[in-house]
C-alpha cells in the first residue's frame, strides 16, 4: 500500500509539474516538430531558408530570410530561448508586415552575440542584443555566451516594448517618445500597432525553442 500511494504521488507531482509548465494563458507557437503554423518569405540565396531538428527551429548558416507567423498580434507577452554560434547574428521581428525590411516596416528586437571580436569597435549602442534595432537601445547586458541557451521575454504593450533576457530586463522602450522625424521616415513600423511575429535570418546559425505567446 504504501509502494502504491509512493507512486501515485510521484505520478500526481509529474502532473503538476507539467500542467505548471504550460504556463497559464500562453499558447504554443511551435509544434517541435514543423513548421507548421509559420510562412517563409525572403529567403537567403541558397534557399534552405529554416529547419526544424531535435524539437528547435534551426536557421543555419546558410540559410535565413524572414520566417513569420501565420497569424497577428496587436499586444503581447512573447516568450521563447534562443542560442547563437559565436559571432551570431538574427533578430525577432514584431508587429511584422510580409513585405519589405522588417527592421524598418515591422520592428526588430536585436539577437547579436555583440562582445564578439567581429564587432569590435563596430556597433552602435541600438545594434546591442535586446535593442528596438536603430531605434532605441538595450540599456543592460544579461547576454549568455555563444551556444547557451537564452531565455527572453518581449512585452508589447502599446507604445512601450520591454525585454528581459534571462531575468534581467535590459529594454524599456517608448515608442511615442520617438519623434524625430528622420527616425519616422525610416521606421515607418514604430508606429504600427499589430502584424506578424518571426525570426529575421542574417546568414548565422541560430536556434530557437519553447516559444510561446498571451495576447494582452
Amino acid at each position: 500500500m504504501k509502494l502504491f500511494m509512493a507512486r501515485y504521488i510521484f505520478v500526481f507531482v509529474l502532473i503538476c509539474v507539467s500542467l505548471g509548465a504550460q504556463e497559464p494563458g500562453f499558447t504554443a507557437l511551435f509544434n517541435g516538430k514543423n513548421l507548421q503554423g509559420w510562412l517563409l518569405v525572403h529567403t537567403a540565396n541558397s534557399g534552405t531558408g529554416y529547419l526544424v531538428e531535435d524539437g528547435d527551429i534551426v536557421c543555419p548558416s546558410d540559410g535565413g530570410g524572414n520566417l513569420l507567423t501565420m497569424a497577428e498580434y496587436a499586444d503581447f507577452v512573447l516568450r521563447l530561448e534562443f542560442q547563437t554560434e559565436p559571432g551570431g547574428n538574427s533578430g525577432v521581428g514584431i508587429r511584422a508586415p510580409l513585405e519589405g525590411d522588417i527592421a524598418y516596416t515591422g520592428m526588430e528586437i536585436q539577437i547579436l552575440d555583440y562582445d564578439h571580436s567581429l564587432y569590435a569597435g563596430r556597433l552602435q549602442p541600438w545594434q546591442r542584443h535586446g535593442s528596438v534595432y536603430n531605434v532605441h537601445p538595450a540599456e543592460a547586458d544579461a547576454l549568455k555566451p555563444a551556444g547557451e541557451w537564452n531565455q527572453q521575454e518581449i512585452r508589447a504593450e502599446g507604445d512601450r516594448i520591454t525585454v528581459t533576457l534571462n531575468g534581467q530586463v535590459i529594454t524599456r522602450a517608448d515608442l511615442s517618445k520617438v519623434m524625430d522625424q528622420e527616425v519616422l521616415a525610416k521606421h515607418p513600423g514604430v508606429r504600427r500597432k499589430t502584424g506578424r511575429i518571426g525570426f529575421l535570418g542574417h546568414g548565422s546559425l541560430v536556434k530557437f525553442r519553447n516559444i510561446r505567446i498571451r495576447e494582452l
